[in-house]
């Protein structure tokens, strides 16, 4: 098995912050319609920390693993910190690069994440 399988795996079959945050300052929906991925991604930040980050989502293993690494990752991230997560980090952080056909997968929490941090979506 690979690092990459593994890690998608883990985090799949035991998601970190898979739940909704019942104060928060933003939750922003992202979709990939190609594969039918849809996640929720709710962050409370509270002056320029991000204090708390979470997901639900009904997406493939990639997406919440993503999901996943990237919200345990945030939480506790100064904003602009956490803003300068990219693509780059979520690679090192799944041990590998998923297919081609499979980018999407990954990126889609990221962005939704980011727009998240943006205020995109404040409720």
């Amino acid at each position: 098995m690979t690092a990459f399988r593994a890690a998608v795996l883990e985090h799949f079959r035991h998601p970190r912050n898979r739940r909704s945050i019942e104060h928060a300052t933003a939750s922003v929906e992202g979709a990939n319609p190609l594969c039918g991925d849809r996640i929720r991604v709710e962050v409370r930040v509270e002056g320029d920390l991000v204090v708390d980050a979470a997901f639900t989502a009904d997406a493939c293993a990639i997406c919440i693993a993503s999901a996943s690494m990237l919200t345990e990752h945030a939480r506790g991230l100064a904003r602009a910190e956490a803003e300068s997560i990219d693509v780059a980090w979520l690679h090192r952080a799944l041990e590998g690069e998923p297919p081609s056909a499979r980018r999407r997968c990954v990126t889609l929490a990221l962005d939704t994440f980011h727009r998240a941090l943006s205020g995109e979506s404040a409720r």
